[in-house]
């Protein structure tokens, strides 16, 4: 057999192109040659597969060996080709039989990195391929650390084994591998750690802000001096959304599986926070690199992204948030690729009221001159906080409230079960949660009252807001109303949704 093919997948984006690795022995002097536009860790692969068919007693064919990855205009990278590639010389040299006899694998992708002993290597990011494999109705077999993820895809029939030689007895009908089992994922993790909102004492408008933030699905920004808990509550906004359905948490896990690190199968249902540091360049942040990886945005989607001490991050890194605030999908574009990824998140921030974080405090330690402070907030321009639909402020907790024995305002079971009742009033309405509600739909589902909408003009000609600003206010306003089981929006809705959009102290 002069020629085998066996079926694999690459990676563009959140695609899984079909790859078909083609394998051709020829006479001539002894060379191995990989094409198809294959990364520098794909030529790699060569001496890796030659010592992986040597150490499981087989013979490496002498002469000219010639593998083409088809496509050739896919870009191709990362080591799971290494097991096509030898399989593919295995039955080209005929020391692999196919009961076909035709040299090609039907139905079944293979994915592996080998070992230079032919042992399996896991390669990662086997969500996406399992996807796509599913709807072509083809099986997998895959190592048996990435099993698992395959598995995430239901319907995928996947096997799993350990090393070269195990495959082959397979691919020969000599010891036929089992379909995988996918184990309880959950369980293998312990539980998160609990995070009741009465741990954080006092701060019951900061409380209340958050509800209304988990509600709508609104952007939320405290400033506060240091300790006084800003941290604390946005760690605890993912407690008062209500579970990811089947295809969000699909949706999320896959965003994980095309980045860097890969998706954690045991976290599979639970919403993402994502908290980077501000020192995240803007790339990290968006998305990017040579192969347009996902971000930090849109691996928060679904979910939370918490920037802390925002004016430290870079401006450029700041700027790039707005667009997909906006629209939910940020594009990702370099020389060798495009891609598109979801970016839902929900974006909640926190700074001090100055650089050094004490302005207002009664004992008077703070020393920036109002020329340092206003430099320090002009790091986050007007632009960005004018999308930022509720802000607040956080100040520190007195001593009584640090000293009471019962902690003010509702636990995070109290408060969830308010947010799941408001959301399950915004979608039987809209079909949609608030923060998503395009300017045509305002008008439609945000009616005010007489009052309501008397209150509302009188502060919106004080306050001076700017068109979107006043979009967000009544997307928030009809938030509030939800939250209170309020079915018109009253003057009062409209005065709490003016006082969170106020402007910086």
């Amino acid at each position: 057999m002069d020629v085998a093919r066996i079926m694999s997948r690459a990676q563009v984006g959140l695609l899984a192109p079909l790859v078909h690795v083609e394998v051709h022995l020829a006479s001539g002097l002894p060379t191995f040659s990989i094409v198809g536009l294959a990364a520098t860790t794909v030529k790699e692969s060569k001496e890796r597969v030659r010592s992986a068919i040597l150490n499981s007693k087989f013979q490496f064919p002498a002469g000219r060996i010639t593998v083409n990855l088809a496509p050739a205009d896919v870009p191709k990278e990362g080591g799971r080709y290494d097991l096509p590639i030898a399989l593919g010389i295995l039955i080209a040299s005929e020391q692999l039989k196919l009961p076909n006899e035709s040299g090609t694998v039907h139905r079944v992708e293979i994915y592996g990195e080998l070992a230079l002993s032919g042992e399996i290597k896991p390669v990662g990011g086997m969500l996406l391929p399992a996807l796509h494999a599913t709807q072509a109705r083809n099986e997998m077999i895959v190592s048996r650390e990435d099993a698992e993820e395959a598995c995430v895809a239901k319907g995928c029939r996947v096997r799993s084994a350990t090393t070269l030689l195990e495959v082959v007895k397979h691919l020969t009908r000599e010891e036929v591998l089992a379909p995988y089992e996918k184990r309880a994922m959950l369980a293998e993790l312990p539980p998160p750690a609990s995070r009741d909102l009465r741990d954080i004492r006092g701060q019951l408008q900061a409380k209340r802000a958050l509800a209304i933030a988990a509600a709508g699905d609104h952007s939320l920004l405290m400033i506060g001096p240091p300790g006084s808990g800003k941290s604390m509550l946005a760690q605890r906004l993912p407690d008062l959304l209500p579970p990811l359905t089947d295809s969000e948490a699909l949706e999320v896990a896959t965003i994980a599986s095309a980045s860097t690190a890969g998706f954690d199968h045991r976290t599979f249902g639970r919403r993402p926070f994502r908290a980077p540091h501000h020192t995240t360049s803007v790339h990290a942040l968006v998305g990017g690199g040579s192969r347009a990886r996902p971000g930090e945005i849109s691996l928060a989607h679904r979910g939370v992204l918490f920037l802390d001490e925002l004016p430290e991050f870079e401006r450029r890194a700041l700027e790039a948030l707005r667009e997909p605030l906006e629209t939910g999908v940020v594009a990702v574009s370099r020389v060798a690729m495009q891609a598109e990824y979801p970016a839902e998140f929900q974006l909640v921030a926190a700074m001090n009221p100055c650089p050094c974080g004490y302005r207002g405090d009664p004992t008077g330690r703070c020393e920036c001159s109002p020329g340092r402070i206003e430099m320090y907030r002009a790091r986050v321009s007007g632009p960005l906080l004018d999308r930022i639909d509720l802000r607040i402020e956080v100040p520190a907790p007195s001593p009584q409230e640090l000293a009471a024995s019962v902690p003010a305002g509702d636990s995070t079971a109290e408060a969830a079960e308010k947010v799941a009742d408001a959301r399950s009033r915004q979608l039987a309405r809209a079909g949609k949660l608030n923060s998503r509600l395009s300017v045509a739909e305002l008008s439609i589902f945000c009616r005010l009252d007489a009052e309501g909408e008397r209150v509302f003009w009188q502060s919106q000609a004080k306050l001076g807001l700017s068109a979107r600003s006043y979009h967000h206010t009544l997307r928030v306003a009809r938030t509030v109303a939800d939250l209170d089981g309020s079915t018109a929006i009253e003057a009062r809705h409209v005065a709490e949704a003016l006082q969170l959009k106020r402007a910086l102290p």
